[in-house]
């Protein structure tokens, strides 16, 4: 669904009131900014670390092969999970979906990660059923990153019930991080429901893309599970107080790896597992909502208060580009022209914040 047609942005950091699962309250702050004022004032940080002691007794008690399942990409927020398991003598099982086009950098963290000391399952998708669902869901929904945020649920809970794993290891609630409005999905659990509320698409019916080559049975490694019985997941993020840049601060005495310059919004370490995929989904957002991937990461560093909403805003100045490298990639990928490419895009710009003006097109109350 597109978004509200007046445009208003957050007065303490650079969210527009057009990100999904926002809101921005009448004295004109989002729900994000809110949130962080919470975990600021309210959150006993000691308490929660004991409540997850806890936790880790009673899952150890069950002397299962494997205490927790960890879904991780290589990125440093798996390698901190895992290393926060490992610290608190968990014995966990690391899976991933494979995406289609991971990265170098993202092939050698993924190693780094396994070799902390780890059981390891890298689930690969048949290619062309991945390509094919990229594709459709690229047209019908204006991301390529359904099938990629499908996978990477279905498949964590269809392993941890299949080898009776009774915890599977969330990293951050981004209902929390990120400024989502119903505050009981904003906690320590990961359920259907919230996957429901933040994009995951647990209810999308696979049945509407199969054709004559592909079969409902070659989609279905996507479906969600709406419950798998004794197996309780949860975010570590909720236990432990979540920031990027602690985290790489963490991982990279890990032998983790990144960038020389950031591969898609602020961050050179984040988002870089895969080529393009990633890069197009945080893309769309522009077309859709006005805004991309740095409006998130800036308006994390003003709320742990590295940057001011003034430096943050000229920021974004300077950092608003096409991906063109990362379009032709994706191209090439699904088979596929740029110029039909652009024609995808126009299908999703948001007429309520867009006008054209002067043969271009422009937003009306932009945040500079």
């Amino acid at each position: 669904m597109l978004s509200k047609s007046k445009l208003r942005w957050c007065k303490l950091c650079v969210l527009p009131n057009t990100r999904p699962n926002i809101n921005i309250d009448k004295n004109n702050i989002c729900s994000a900014c809110l949130s962080a004022k919470e975990k600021k004032k309210v959150i006993d940080w000691k308490a929660r670390e004991l409540e997850f002691f806890k936790i880790v007794k009673r899952i150890k008690n069950k002397k299962r092969d494997y205490d927790c399942l960890i879904p991780v990409s290589g990125g440093k927020d798996s390698t901190w999970q895992v290393l926060t398991a490992l610290k608190h003598n968990l014995k966990p099982l690391c899976v991933t979906w494979k995406t289609p086009v991971r990265s170098k950098i993202g092939a050698q963290n993924l190693e780094n990660l396994i070799n902390l000391g780890v059981d390891h399952y890298d689930v690969t998708i048949n290619p062309d059923v991945e390509r094919y669902f990229c594709y459709r869901t690229f047209v019908k929904f204006g991301t390529p990153a359904i099938p990629m945020h499908m996978a990477l649920h279905s498949i964590p809970i269809n392993i941890a019930k299949k080898f009776k794993i009774p915890l599977i290891l969330w990293g951050e609630n981004s209902a929390f991080e990120y400024g989502g409005k119903n505050k009981k999905l904003k906690g320590k659990k990961l359920d259907y429901k919230w996957r429901e509320k933040y994009g995951v698409y647990p209810s999308l019916s696979l049945k509407e893309f199969v054709n004559k080559k592909i079969s409902f049975r070659d989609l279905n490694i996507y479906k969600v599970p709406k419950r798998v019985k004794d197996v309780e997941e949860l975010f570590l993020g909720y236990f432990f107080k979540w920031d990027p840049i602690k985290i790489f601060n963490i991982v990279k005495k890990y032998n983790f790896k990144y960038l020389d310059k950031p591969k898609v919004g602020l961050y050179n370490f984040a988002d870089i597992d895969d080529n393009f995929i990633i890069t197009i989904h945080h893309w769309m957002k522009w077309y859709k909502f006005g805004f991309t991937r740095i409006f998130d990461n800036l308006s994390l560093e003003i709320r742990n208060g590295r940057i001011s909403r003034l430096k943050a805003i000229e920021v974004v100045r300077k950092n608003i580009f096409e991906p063109t490298k990362e379009i032709k990639d994706f191209c090439n990928y699904i088979n596929i022209n740029e110029k039909k490419f652009f024609e995808i895009c126009e299908n999703f710009r948001n007429r309520n914040i867009w006008k054209y003006h002067k043969k271009k097109w422009i937003i009306e109350n932009f945040i500079f």
